[in-house]
């Protein structure tokens, strides 16, 4: 259906809005259903790296038995499409003594944070859907709105697991979005800008111009928010919220089907997010690592999501490289390592630029 026979439809089927009304809707409308359809597709592509991922970390060959055609069915390209309509069939219970409305209300405040933060990614040079002045502090803003859906289907669960599981995450997210806000800060004061568009324009002159390069504290401040963002995002070795040998599932203990999925949903859209954000204030966002090439419109898009699957790779790997840390330890090192050191590296950032420009 192209953009006039959609206005036309809406302008038959609610013919009380004017046409301004009807072009605002459309201005919302589009976006939101490319943008909702970019998060599902990234969850598809993500369900299925990790399979393979986790399957080559331990010398197996992952999914293996659906998929079209006669070499197709051997990868198990429709491992994560059976998945989805094995969830979309199942049923959907809600426990006799939870809060109905804030049950069912929980994954999808969870998911709004993921999917509103995506709005400010920079896919490419003129792929955004909204390039605000503030986009790096808007992102770190939305981000965190999870954190009330988090609470919220842990305490309406009315389960003790899911309430453990609600409580951890919320103190997990809130504590690691200190250091990673605080290596963020190191970008904007060699960009001197909250643009995300800006900061990428800042490392246009190739590879050894992108932030994680231009100084020792630049790199650290890298490593710092890359370990902040695996914890935001409850990866392993920080999924303390959902640690099956404590708390079953945590604060998804009760849900199925759909609102289940969601959760999961949210998850790898928080991925891409953390991902994007690290390569646009490190790794050079949609440009070329090599200066003056490959920087029109498809390459600058090829870049982006190729680094941005490169550091969700990394994340896959640390999964299935570290246990799982117990709660004082996941704690101790925000506090006593992640936090001092991004400290200090504001004012290492900050005494460099003085000294060397």
């Amino acid at each position: 259906m192209t953009v006039d026979a959609l206005y036309h439809w809406l302008n038959e089927t609610f013919p009380f809005l004017s046409g301004n009304e009807i072009l605002i809707v459309l201005a919302i409308l589009i976006p939101s259903v490319a943008l909702f359809m970019v998060i599902a597709v990234n969850a598809l592509v993500l369900v299925y790296a990790e399979r393979k991922v986790s399957a080559f970390m331990q010398d197996r060959v992952g999914p293996m038995g659906q998929g079209v055609g006669l070499h197709a069915g051997k990868w198990g390209l429709l491992q994560t499409v059976a998945d989805a309509l094995k969830l979309i069939s199942k049923e959907d219970i809600i426990p006799r003594l939870a809060d109905r409305k804030l049950f069912i209300m929980a994954p999808f405040v969870i998911f709004v944070g993921a999917f509103i933060a995506v709005i400010a990614l920079p896919f490419g040079e003129t792929i955004i859907i909204a390039d605000m002045n503030i986009g790096i502090f808007y992102i770190l803003a939305v981000s965190s709105f999870g954190v009330i859906g988090l609470i919220l289907a842990g305490w309406s669960s009315n389960n003790k697991w899911s309430l453990y599981g609600g409580m951890r995450s919320a103190a997990q997210i809130i504590s690691y979005e200190i250091p990673a806000g605080l290596s963020l800060i190191t970008v904007i004061m060699l960009t001197e800008t909250l643009s995300m568009q800006g900061i990428i324009q800042y490392q246009s002159g190739g590879l050894f111009s992108w932030i994680v390069f231009s100084s020792p504290f630049s790199f650290i401040a890298f490593i710092v928010y890359f370990i902040a963002a695996i914890a935001e995002t409850n990866r392993t070795p920080f999924d303390i919220p959902e640690a099956e040998s404590e708390l079953v599932g945590g604060f998804h203990t009760e849900y199925s089907g759909m609102r289940w999925s969601f959760f999961f949903l949210s998850e790898y859209a928080n991925m891409l997010v953390v991902c994007g954000v690290a390569v646009t204030g490190f790794l050079g966002g949609w440009q070329s690592p090599i200066p003056g090439y490959f920087n029109t419109a498809g390459w600058s898009i090829f870049w982006f999501i190729s680094k941005i699957l490169f550091l969700v790779f990394v994340m896959m790997w640390v999964r299935w490289t570290f246990p799982r840390l117990r709660v004082d330890q996941l704690m101790d090192i925000c506090w006593k390592y992640l936090l001092p050191i991004a400290l200090f590296n504001i004012f290492g950032v900050g005494i460099w630029t003085l000294i060397f420009g």
